[in-house]
């Protein structure tokens, strides 16, 4: 009776820890907590926003395209031997310096409306790396949930195997002593001291997978194992809004940022084939130049600054540019950009395709797991009860070994698939909360 008393206190320790409300602690850190350090220090996240910012500036430059250049130009060398005199155009053939200086200013004028249709796609890429950025944060909230929740589910299987050893061992020691007074069966002292070695050993197997699901969520936080501290435990409750498989797709295509980043793939994709059929019309642009000569020879005698002023020339022109045969590389462009939209189109059905999975499957999962937790609590019960008969007999003498371990590992077992189950149940409600849009952390 003793020891049945062990086994429930131990139980009731680790379920309310599952059970107990966030926030009881403030040493401990919340899972909203840790959402919100991964959000900020995820090394992988930060790199994903990089893409934001390039959108930004690919956007700008999209925008400044529309302006003139500008370019000046300053070149000077050494002449040796026969060669032109660069301010008489006269053959020389001595040695001297030489040089020029110019500014040249072009300006579009009409391109097939390139630059406009530029300026779209680069503002649709902009949005739709907005959601994907969005998304990408969503994925890893989802990340940081599994990872804290795996981590709970460690804990209380490393308290509950703590426990199951407990008893394993008082019944040893129990044991011992009498197989030293000859009141026992040997077989059934051996048998609970191989037990008691199983039971070790599940102990250092759940601490090395409760070290690893650590080293995982800190890594998510981009911290070390020693700046991890102790977790909250999360609420549990059956009770959970129900959504039917329909009902959960269509909410989920509405609020998922993935989608609209599509959305707006499509339509850069669509700008993709303006832009590049713009290169079927002819273009036409404004230049305009100034450009001076230097020469050390120079029959004026003047100075540097003196020949600048002596010798510009300036001119304006229109450049029409007309493409008449370019090897069908226009064409050939435009039909590759055509694919790609295509294949935008076909990847947000294909995400469809996988989100009506997905959805149906979390329903079914919620399902499926509401009716688990509700038997294992009953199954429970009843095995906690033939393990306490079963303690009473095998302490009376009246039962041996196989008996009392069948019932112990009976109940042991459903416990700790409760307690899986339970975690597991918390986590399929956050997925369906993601999928409803009602991920609030």
């Amino acid at each position: 009776m003793k020891n049945f008393v062990i086994v429930t206190v131990v139980f009731i320790i680790s379920y309310s820890s599952t059970i107990s409300v966030m926030g009881q602690t403030s040493a401990r850190l919340s899972l909203t907590e840790c959402v919100r350090l991964a959000v900020e220090h995820n090394p992988t996240l930060k790199q994903t926003e990089l893409n934001l910012y390039r959108n930004e500036v690919n956007y700008k430059q999209a925008h400044y395209n529309r302006l003139p250049s500008l370019e000046g130009n300053i070149e000077h060398g050494y002449n040796e031997g026969r060669s032109v005199n660069a301010t008489t155009n006269q053959f020389v053939n001595t040695s001297y310096y030489s040089g020029g200086q110019s500014l040249f200013l072009s300006a579009p004028i009409f391109n097939g409306f390139q630059i406009l249709h530029d300026i779209r796609r680069r503002a649709s890429a902009r949005e739709a790396g907005k959601f994907e950025f969005e998304s990408a944060v969503n994925e890893l909230k989802l990340d940081v949930i599994e990872a804290y929740v795996l981590v709970l589910t460690a804990q209380d299987m490393l308290q509950q195997m703590e426990g199951q050893l407990a008893v394993t061992q008082e019944n040893v020691d129990r044991m011992e002593v009498m197989q030293w007074e000859g009141a026992a069966d040997p077989g059934d002292f051996y048998d609970l001291k191989g037990q008691l070695r199983t039971d070790q050993n599940l102990l250092e197997t759940n601490k090395q997978v409760l070290y690893d699901r650590q080293l995982r969520l800190a890594a998510l936080l981009n911290r070390t194992m020693e700046e991890l501290p102790e977790l909250e435990p999360l609420p549990f409750s059956i009770d959970q809004k129900r959504y039917s498989s329909d009902e959960l797709y269509s909410t989920a295509m509405n609020v998922l940022p993935q989608f609209k980043a599509l959305d707006w793939r499509i339509k850069e994709a669509q700008q993709q084939i303006k832009v590049t059929k713009s290169d079927y019309y002819p273009s036409l642009s404004l230049a305009a130049s100034i450009q001076s000569r230097f020469s050390s020879i120079d029959e004026s005698g003047f100075n540097y600054w003196q020949q600048f002023r002596n010798y510009p020339a300036k001119g304006v022109s229109l450049n029409l540019r007309i493409p008449i045969f370019n090897k069908m590389r226009v064409r050939t462009q435009v039909k590759l950009a055509k694919l790609d939209l295509d294949e935008v189109r076909w990847e947000r059905e294909i995400r469809e395709n996988a989100l009506r999975e997905e959805t149906a499957k979390a329903v079914f999962s919620m399902k499926t797991l509401r009716e688990n937790v509700n038997n294992l609590r009953e199954q429970e019960q009843s095995y906690q009860e033939a393990f306490r008969i079963a303690q009473v007999h095998f302490d009376a003498g009246n039962s041996n070994s196989v008996i009392f371990l069948t019932a112990k590992n009976k109940l042991d077992n459903t416990r700790n698939a409760l307690v899986i189950k339970q975690y597991e149940w918390i986590m399929q409600k956050y997925i369906n909360d993601y999928y409803a849009g009602t991920l609030d952390l």
